[in-house]
């Protein structure tokens, strides 16, 4: 039986990222050359100075996660007022997939048992970078749930930005600072990828709310600039 383009599409965005994370733990924990290339890349480029310390800060949790709930927040309010059955469903799949952050970074840094970079007090449990996953899942699930929800493209193109701008920022300052390895970053947007793909799925399959008495539904999805509630980025 052939595989519809949308499964494979969904193989690929999953599969590769989850290959490419168990690589880069397998280096981590055998000490393989990867992680010699990884030290030598981090030597090059840290030096901690206060810009690279405030671009780590958009990781922390006291400031992504206000950033999430606000748009969780307005996901809801939306899809209960425009009469989406299951208006429920996406907000409670990116709160979801923010509290496996923790659940899954966790375990993995016992497991592997990483140091630290010269730059930061001598101690293990770095990998994977848990402030780099919770900018990814917090911001990255912002943008994903808003875009579908919002008219015009200059502001959803705005979005998109902002929302790169804000992981790749915290990602540069957390390596910049000292606080990560280069694959501890690059492990963790694998995580949040596989997660994002997650609530993705669930806001695409949610059913589009009720359509106005006059207006065919027919008609409003084809209106230019005007997405239904069950769409995601274009």
């Amino acid at each position: 039986m052939p595989v519809s383009a949308p499964l494979r599409a969904l193989s690929v965005l999953v599969g590769l990222p989850v290959l490419l994370f168990a690589l880069i733990t397998w280096q981590v924990v055998a000490d393989g050359p990867l992680v010699g290339v990884d030290e030598r890349l981090s030597g090059a480029l840290v030096h901690p100075d206060r810009f690279a310390e405030l671009l780590s800060d958009l990781g922390n949790v006291q400031v992504a996660v206000p950033v999430l709930v606000v748009a969780l927040a307005y996901v809801a309010w939306h899809g209960r007022a425009t009469g989406v059955d299951l208006w429920w469903l996406p907000p409670l799949a990116g709160a979801l997939a923010m509290v496996l952050v923790p659940a899954l970074v966790a375990p993995l840094k016992e497991w592997t048992d990483r140091p630290g970079t010269p730059a930061v007090p001598p101690a293990t449990g770095y990998y994977p970078s848990g402030h780099t996953a919770t900018a990814v899942v917090a911001y990255g699930t912002a943008a994903l749930l808003l875009l579908g929800r919002l008219r015009s493209p200059a502001v959803r193109r705005a979005l998109v930005v902002l929302c790169a701008v804000l992981v790749l920022g915290t990602s540069y300052g957390l390596v910049r600072r000292g606080y990560h390895w280069p694959l501890d970053v690059v492990a963790s947007w694998c995580l949040g990828v596989v997660l994002l793909t997650g609530v993705r799925l669930v806001d695409r399959r949610t059913p589009p709310g009720r359509t106005p008495r006059g207006v065919s539904r027919s008609t409003r999805r084809s209106s230019p600039g005007t997405p239904s509630s069950s769409n995601g980025p274009s």
